[in-house]
C-alpha cells in the first residue's frame, strides 16, 4: 500500500472517519481538506444497490451539468457532407472519415469524445479495438451516434459527462473544479444525484444509494449521508 504523504494525513486527521456528512457541510469541509495548489477536479463517487454484472442492472446514462466540469474537451465527429459542415459550425475540434480514420491507425488520439453519424458507423468500427478500451468509441446509447451532430457537440462542450457502473456497482464521475465554489458544486452534484436515482433499475432490490463520498484529485475522500443527500431532492 502506497505511503500516504504528510499533508495528506494532516488534512485526513480533519474528517471523522466514522460520520457521514450532510452535503453542505460534507462540502465546507472539502474546501478545508484540498491542499493541492493547482485548481483540482471535484469527484463524486456513489455506491449503489446494484450488480453491474446483470445487464438489467447496469446503471450507464450521461447528465449535462449546470456549470459544466470546468474541463476544455476536444471533440471529434466522424461526418461527412452536411454534416461535416454542422459539426464545424458546433465548435468540434476535428472533422473528417476516412482521414481521420488512419490517422488514429497511426496512433494519433488527441481527443477527449468522439461522435459519429449512424452511416459512419460501419467504417468507425474498424478502429473499435483501439477507441474502445479508451472509452472513445460513439455509443447510441449516450447520445455519441447521431445524425444531429450539432447538438451532440455543444452538449459535450457545455458539460455533459457520461457515467456507468464499475463492477464493483460504483459511478464514479467528476462534478467541477475546486474554485467553482460550494453553491455551483452542489447543484452540479444534485443534478447528478438526481439522474442517478431516476435511472434505478427495476430489478434492484434493496437500498439502492448505500454510500457517498466527495473528494478532490488529491484529497481525502469525505463520505456523505445517503438518506440526508437523497432527502435535498424532495
Amino acid at each position: 500500500m502506497p505511503k500516504k504523504g504528510k499533508k495528506y494525513l494532516e488534512k485526513l486527521a480533519l474528517i471523522d472517519r466514522l460520520k457521514r456528512y450532510g452535503l453542505d457541510e460534507g462540502l465546507d469541509l472539502l474546501e478545508k481538506v484540498a491542499y493541492a495548489n493547482f485548481d483540482e477536479s471535484v469527484e463524486a463517487a456513489f455506491r449503489l444497490g446494484v450488480d453491474p454484472r446483470h445487464a438489467d442492472q447496469m446503471v450507464r446514462g450521461t447528465v449535462i451539468l449546470p456549470y459544466g466540469t470546468g474541463k476544455s474537451v476536444k471533440v471529434l465527429v466522424f461526418a461527412k457532407g452536411e454534416k461535416e459542415k454542422e459539426a464545424q459550425e458546433a465548435g468540434a475540434d476535428y472533422v473528417g472519415a476516412e482521414d481521420l480514420i488512419e490517422k488514429i491507425k497511426g496512433g494519433w488520439l488527441d481527443f477527449d469524445k468522439a461522435i459519429a453519424t449512424p452511416d459512419m458507423m460501419g467504417t468507425v468500427s474498424k478502429i473499435g479495438r483501439i477507441l474502445g478500451p479508451r472509452g472513445l468509441m460513439p455509443n447510441p446509447k449516450v447520445g455519441t451516434v447521431t445524425f444531429d451532430v450539432g447538438k451532440a457537440v455543444k452538449e459535450l462542450k457545455a458539460g455533459k459527462v457520461e457515467f456507468r457502473t464499475e463492477k464493483t456497482g460504483i459511478v464514479h464521475t467528476i462534478i467541477g473544479k475546486k474554485s467553482f465554489g460550494k453553491e455551483k458544486l452542489r447543484e452540479n452534484f444534485l443534478t447528478l444525484l438526481d439522474t442517478l436515482i431516476r435511472m434505478k433499475p427495476a430489478s434492484s432490490k434493496g437500498a439502492y444509494l448505500r454510500g457517498i463520498a466527495l473528494s478532490t484529485s488529491m484529497s481525502p475522500g469525505v463520505k456523505l449521508d445517503p438518506i440526508q443527500v437523497r432527502n435535498l431532492l424532495k
